[in-house]
């Protein structure tokens, strides 16, 4: 069964997320930082999603719109038919037990005066998902689950180390049978063989729990082993998006080709042409008119700076390969002639 036919457990539509920037005597809005700005996506139950991107591309401010960490300034975010953008305070705090977040620094998002034991069972209670004289039980297996003893339960979270402070923040989101869980940056701040440890885990607990991930990062790397399909995010808006495959063998935006020729290669007999991009991201607050990705595309035209490209799918592309670029044809062809005269 190919991901389209699978349920729509999460569709994002048209979300957008400004944040004010006051200024003046009154402190009134005198502009806002566009962080994210008119994007559209789903999610399909028991997937891997991915969002990729440098630092301020949005993906981060994604994940916490979604979950109304922060309040989306406009669009919908339907997680299992229920529009979480039109749910009260008390309606989104129980729906929460359903969504759940891992955070990249997991110290930062510990209680260091909470012992394991009292970590896991608070979020039981809060979410009152089982009885009391049965979530000490229940901590103990989670601890299990992750990879952790039953004896490290009535430890604190400074004696642990960053690659178990987040297997505790795994057993957490466990901890409410949440069946959504967005990953933020969730392994950059660890070692890379502590990275694989946590990647093969994720795995792991999805397959035998169910679970669906949003999984976010800057490291194309880790995206291409544990997603199913991949967003490419540039100055809050969607450059591509694609299945991992196809995302990988056939990009079709300069942006996405870009990212993918910095991933170092092992294979010394394959040239790799690796494509430079200058220039600094733009700000957010002022973005660039037409293609956000213009002022620094080797290939821009004069349709680039005036016109605002849609995500679409042209004919030689498989289903589901959508990408914000006007001149992927072309690209395509030119490629196709380069590959002929070999």
């Amino acid at each position: 069964m190919s991901v389209q036919d699978k349920k729509i457990l999460l569709k994002v539509t048209n979300l957008k997320q400004y944040f004010p920037i006051k200024g003046g005597i009154l402190g009134r809005t005198v502009n806002y930082v566009k962080a994210v700005d008119d994007i559209s996506f789903t999610i399909y139950e028991g997937e891997t999603l991915s969002i990729v991107g440098e630092s301020g591309c949005g993906k981060s401010t994604t994940g916490r719109a979604i979950l109304r960490l922060d309040k989306p300034t406009s669009g919908r975010v339907e997680f299992d038919g229920v529009d979480l953008l039109t749910l009260s305070k008390k309606e989104m705090n129980k729906m929460r037990k359903h969504l759940q977040m891992i955070f990249q620094d997991p110290y930062a998002s510990l209680n260091p005066r909470q012992t394991v034991r009292q970590i896991l069972t608070e979020a039981m209670e809060i979410q009152n998902v089982l009885p009391k004289d049965q979530r000490d039980k229940r901590a103990l297996e989670l601890l299990e689950i992750v990879g952790l003893g039953a004896h490290q339960a009535d430890r604190y979270p400074h004696e642990f180390s960053g690659g178990q402070r987040q297997r505790i923040g795994i057993a957490r989101a466990l901890a409410v049978n949440a069946k959504f869980i967005i990953a933020d940056e969730a392994v950059s701040a660890l070692d890379v063989s502590i990275q694989a440890q946590i990647l093969n885990l994720l795995k792991k607990l999805q397959r035998e729990l169910g679970l669906t991930y949003l999984f976010i990062s800057h490291d194309m790397g880790v995206v291409r082993y544990i997603s199913d399909r991949i967003i490419v995010m540039y100055l809050g808006k969607i450059v591509e998006i694609a299945d991992k495959k196809s995302l990988f063998e056939n990009p079709q935006h300069p942006y996405t080709k870009a990212l993918l020729s910095a991933i170092p290669s092992t294979n010394v007999d394959r040239k790799k042409e690796r494509m430079m991009l200058k220039g600094d991201v733009p700000s957010p607050i002022d973005p660039p008119t037409g293609c956000r990705f213009h002022t620094r595309c080797p290939f821009a035209t004069e349709v680039c700076r005036t016109e605002t490209p849609e995500l679409r799918r042209p004919e030689y592309l498989k289903e589901g390969h959508l990408a914000a670029c006007h001149h992927m044809e072309k690209w395509m062809s030119q490629t196709a002639y380069i590959s002929a005269q070999r």
